[in-house]
């Protein structure tokens, strides 16, 4: 009984019974504790009585949109939300990105890559509150002396390049959508200016990556964003 108390548990909202199913074998096959749950009302009262460590959500349950769920959750639940969802419109995608959720995979997804995001999501959950030196990698950021080291060595940046770099390592494995580093790093005004992104996020690549062509830190979210790994 102890060993199963100390095993994360996971919530699944999800109405498709065969999903439910799947799922349940993959994550405890994988020492995780499964909830199912099949529509967004019994979901939010599982999430409220017994708050796990993290949660799968379907967009398209039968009594509330999963993105009404999202916004509801996000009001109290600080944990990981990663989306499942058959709809892989960028629309989609960004809504449920800039509305609080951690991550999205499309249905059908790949069991390798799910659990992957899932220790990731929980990973950086569980890191420790108020940490001074973040660790990404072979990226090692000092938030109190301002410093990114690589490798070891001092990489020299500029005011707003340090703040999309601590940005990015504070978030890394999440990703991050346009609208939501503009916000975090220009204001509420430049919400549209994805230029200004780009620019600097190249002026990073040069300074971080090995090659800044086919770059393996600062990775593209086609129409979506970034996401730092």
């Amino acid at each position: 009984m102890r060993a199963l108390m100390n095993k994360p548990e996971i919530l699944l909202i999800d109405d498709e019974p065969q999903i439910r199913k799947l799922l349940q074998i993959i994550l405890e096959s994988n020492d995780y504790r499964v909830v199912l749950t099949s529509s967004g009302r019994e979901g939010l009262i599982q999430a409220a009585t017994h708050p796990p460590e993290l949660i799968l959500l379907d967009l398209g349950l039968p009594d509330k949109s999963g993105h009404e769920i999202l916004k509801e959750l996000r009001e109290w639940y600080k944990k990981p939300i990663i989306i499942l969802s058959v709809r892989d419109s960028e629309v989609d995608i960004v809504s449920a990105l800039d509305q609080g959720a951690t991550d999205y995979l499309t249905k059908p997804f790949r069991t390798g890559e799910l659990m992957a995001r899932i220790r990731s999501a929980i990973r950086r959950s569980e890191s420790t509150v108020g940490e001074t030196i973040i660790h990404c990698g072979n990226i090692q950021l000092d938030m109190i002396g301002r410093i990114l080291k690589k490798n070891g060595e001092i990489i020299k940046l500029t005011l707003t390049e340090y703040n999309l770099m601590a940005l990015f390592c504070k978030n890394e494995g999440k990703v991050l959508t346009h609208r939501f580093i503009l916000k975090e790093i220009w204001g509420p005004g430049f919400q549209t200016e994805t230029q200004y992104l780009r620019v600097f996020v190249a002026q990073l690549r040069k300074k971080i990556e090995e090659n800044p062509i086919s770059p393996q830190h600062i990775v593209t979210e086609s129409g979506v964003g970034y996401r730092f790994q």
